[in-house]
């Protein structure tokens, strides 16, 4: 069996997932994030996405060119004995035991666990290879489902960004869609920003211009969010306002190079001009 936080089944979708659980002990049952790597090793969040919807012999096909790994951090049962009790220093002892007396292999992966800082500190220069961030958790404390009870740490840096069209009044907009130029001069959508305060958004419409015929993005339509198919009501502003945002390092990508997570914006950059921004560059 396999599902999601939400209790969404998910087995048709990762048959290689589902082969692999005879390797566990009967009656396991593992908490844990499903991943794919890409050829260089990135995480590839968007062909995890792809494989979602595929059922059948093109959720086998996928498995072959995509294949899943189930990345393991913590034990909710093992061999019908419910551990989510036990502290977590006991829960991962047990599940390394599980992994190194089983000798498990893919589709499984154990997650790093350390109580070390300095550890800490060379994992989050990893971003290069995809990892958003640490979870810290108290060894004492036993597992409590649906508890924010544990911290997380996102590694974030700020960039700059062309605002192309926004949402609400270009006078006072609530959200801006943000652009960079490719290599062939083409103006392309990166993402979003979050809600603006009303504050910021007086700023920001201060700083805005009407647009004028030709606009690069004149016909496009524009998504809610990564992967969702519900379009916003925008209206397109002269590509000219660079602003500054803070992001995800690197990680919440697609291969094309959009942001799939609202990004925040700290500051309007007037001081910049749009070939100031950084080029667009595919992962």
């Amino acid at each position: 069996m396999l599902r999601s936080r939400r209790g969404t089944d998910m087995a048709p979708a990762f048959p290689e997932v589902v082969a692999g659980a005879a390797q566990l002990p009967d009656a396991t049952a593992l908490d844990g994030e499903l991943v794919v790597w890409d050829a260089a090793g990135r995480l590839a969040f968007e062909r995890l996405q792809n494989r979602l919807a595929r059922r059948g012999a093109g959720a086998a096909r996928a498995a072959e060119k995509w294949p899943t790994h189930f990345v393991a951090f913590d034990l909710l049962r093992l061999s019908g004995t419910d551990t989510t009790g036990w502290s977590y220093q006991r829960r991962r002892a047990a599940l390394e035991s599980v992994f190194t007396a089983r000798r498990l292999s893919a589709p499984w992966a154990l997650c790093p666990s350390t109580t070390e800082a300095d550890v800490v500190r060379e994992w989050l220069t990893w971003a290069s290879v995809g990892m958003e961030g640490v979870v810290f958790k108290r060894l004492a404390h036993a597992y409590r489902p649906s508890v924010r009870g544990w911290q997380k740490y996102k590694v974030r840096e700020t960039g700059e960004a062309i605002v192309g069209t926004v949402t609400g009044s270009p006078a006072a907009p609530r959200t801006l869609l943000l652009g960079r130029y490719d290599d062939q001069g083409r103006l392309q959508y990166v993402g979003r920003t979050t809600t603006l305060a009303q504050a910021a958004g007086s700023v920001v419409g201060g700083l805005l211009a009407a647009a004028r015929r030709g606009h690069p993005w004149t016909g496009w339509s524009f998504s809610a969010g990564w992967g969702s198919k519900e379009k916003l009501n925008v209206t397109l502003v002269r590509p000219e306002l660079v602003v500054e945002v803070g992001v995800d390092v690197d990680v919440a990508r697609d291969t094309s190079g959009r942001w799939r997570h609202p990004a925040r914006r700290h500051r309007a950059r007037p001081d910049l001009s749009p070939t100031d921004v950084p080029r667009l560059t595919p992962l």
